[in-house]
């Protein structure tokens, strides 16, 4: 894969775009022996596992034969190219020939996965903004699970074990004030200086100075450095369930769901 560049992520520029064109650069028979294949694209709106956030699925269409469906089961990335796995629906024969270096398709994103996986992702962004309104901002983000199956956030620090049911309590109901007030939510590549300022400050070690890291911001809140797809208004979350708080080996952890 060393002639590819890196895929082009639409998705930075455009969160809530399903639809998209793009040229097929690549593809070849998955090694892990299930039959599916690998397309690789100069450009997508599909985004691929990483980040805490699980990948988009959907399907992808040869521009010039709108029989031949791709279905795209999983998205990867490495080295900066994004890999579409999946499998080739009602195929027949002679499908390799339609797929050459240079054609055009149409990528379709499952419209309501996207949507749930943006507010899972929105609303574990939106807890980083409340630990500080709740006294809890002594804690560092360490990482995130938004996947619908057991969602959370994880900080650096402890909460003394008599402080986690009232930390849990207020963080729900100060995060449901700031989904009822709603703000807008906006994503964009800054240079380093200009990130850090809407960060409140600084930025993670891990994000090099000099570097142009993308930002995420929800309302008014601090931005924080991000690669995944968000909803155009905190309002989206609808509503915000934190279930529970727990602290073990000098990590916390915050489990939430959201309703529907």
């Amino acid at each position: 894969m060393d002639h590819l560049t890196a895929t082009k992520l639409d998705y930075y520029e455009d969160m809530w775009k399903y639809q998209s064109t793009a040229t097929l650069l690549s593809h070849f028979q998955s090694e892990d022996g299930d039959g599916r294949r690998a397309l690789i694209l100069d450009s997508t709106i599909f985004h691929p596992q990483g980040g805490g956030q699980p990948a988009d699925t959907g399907f992808i269409i040869i521009s010039t034969d709108s029989d031949f469906k791709f279905v795209v089961q999983d998205v990867r990335s490495k080295d900066g190219i994004v890999f579409h796995y999946g499998v080739v629906e009602n195929s027949g024969d002679g499908f390799e020939s339609k797929l050459e270096k240079g054609i055009g398709v149409h990528l379709h994103v499952d419209e309501s996965r996207r949507k749930l996986n943006s507010r899972l992702h929105s609303a574990g962004h939106l807890l980083d903004a409340c630990m500080q309104n709740v006294g809890l901002g002594h804690l560092e983000p360490s990482k995130g699970h938004h996947f619908p199956d057991g969602p959370f956030v994880e900080y650096k620090g402890t909460v003394p074990p008599n402080e986690l049911q009232t930390k849990q309590k207020e963080l729900e109901l100060e995060a449901n004030k700031l989904i009822s007030v709603g703000g807008k939510v906006s994503a964009a590549i800054l240079p380093y200086e200009e990130a850090s300022e809407l960060c409140g400050g600084c930025l993670p070690d891990y994000i090099p100075k000099g570097s142009t890291p993308r930002i995420v911001k929800l309302g008014d809140n601090p931005g924080c450095p991000c690669g995944g797809t968000h909803i155009p208004d905190i309002s989206e979350i609808m509503n915000l369930k934190v279930s529970q708080i727990r602290t073990k080996k000098g990590l916390t952890k915050v489990f939430y769901n959201i309703g529907s």
